[in-house]
């Protein structure tokens, strides 16, 4: 659906993206990752076409860059949105919907049933403008999915929206995958990449540094890792997870933790100390990683400036 080959695309003379390669295949949800700055969004208005890269090679279901030409094949939700205000709902996601070929009535039927679906339907006649941030993000959601695209991508699809209309929009991507749709979305939300995604691709200063199933990512990066609860004696558990020739890194939120292992440290060790310490211990589990943990491996400091073959491939 989407190839990406050795990608690079200057601004003047700062570098956006550099070598940048991946593949996503047909039916996939697939999770866009990276810092702030990263080039998510250059890569996805790249696929769109709207920017054109300076080195390397862009296919988009099966030709080279998305012209207009696969205009009504493909679903875009861009991070900044771009609604006309001053229209009612209803007739603006009609027109969205003749833009990408659909008849007037045939948009404006499908237009309903999702303002109906989205919880919408009492807004149809009111102004954009009238609507609140996140009923406007859902609109323009609307908009992308009307004419059924065989490609949806989404930049930040989730940002700003509360937990209800999260979940919601949620179940549409979901179920848009299901029906052989590919989604392609960039978010900084960690959780929610992590519970829907097939594919995960992070990259960190315009390169590719994770790419493939989420499945074999974690199982390049499981074994080593300990999920922790305590119910007293914190600083003590903290003064054990700041042993360097135990802990090689830690995330402490107090009560639990997620702790990788040193190279030199073993999950007996750890379990022998924190009993020691009588830190209460109500968990004490071998995991996987979780997908944040590989986010912030990746593209911290060291990996931020990882040569390009050091990229984990799954």
């Amino acid at each position: 659906m989407i190839l990406f080959k050795d990608v690079t695309k200057y601004f003047d003379s700062s570098l956006a993206l550099s070598g940048l390669t991946f593949t996503i295949k047909k039916g996939e949800i697939v999770g866009l990752l990276g810092p702030n700055g990263a080039g998510k969004t250059t890569t996805l208005r790249m696929i769109m076409n709207i920017i054109t890269p300076d080195e390397g090679r862009i296919a988009v279901l099966g030709k080279e860059s998305a012209s207009r030409e696969l205009s009504e094949r493909i679903g875009f939700l861009p991070e900044e949105r771009g609604l006309y205000k001053k229209m009612k709902v209803l007739d603006m996601l009609t027109f969205l919907g003749e833009t990408k070929g659909i008849r007037r009535s045939l948009a404006r039927t499908k237009a309903g049933g999702w303002l109906e679906r989205l919880g919408l339907a009492d807004w149809k006649s009111k102004k954009v403008e009238d609507l609140s941030k996140g009923m406007q993000q859902k609109v323009q959601f609307i908009g992308a999915l009307l004419h059924d695209p065989e490609l949806l991508i989404m930049d930040e699809p989730f940002a700003g929206l509360d937990p209800v209309n999260s979940q919601v929009m949620k179940d549409v991507v979901v179920e848009a995958a299901r029906q052989g749709r590919t989604v392609l979305f960039s978010t900084h939300i960690m959780e929610q990449a992590e519970r829907m995604c097939d594919h995960i691709v992070i990259i960190s200063r315009g390169r590719t540094v994770v790419d493939g199933p989420l499945g074999e990512v974690k199982r390049q990066f499981g074994g080593r890792h300990v999920a922790l609860t305590f119910t007293r004696n914190r600083d003590r558990a903290a003064r054990v997870l700041a042993d360097p020739g135990l802990i090689g890194k830690v995330d402490d939120y107090g009560a639990s933790a997620e702790v990788e292992l040193a190279p030199t440290g073993d999950a007996d060790r750890l379990l022998r100390a924190l009993i020691q310490e009588d830190v209460g211990l109500a968990r004490f589990e071998i995991v996987e990683p979780s997908l944040q943990s590989i986010f912030i491996a990746k593209v911290g400091p060291e990996a931020a400036v990882a040569p390009a073959h050091e990229v984990v491939h799954a």
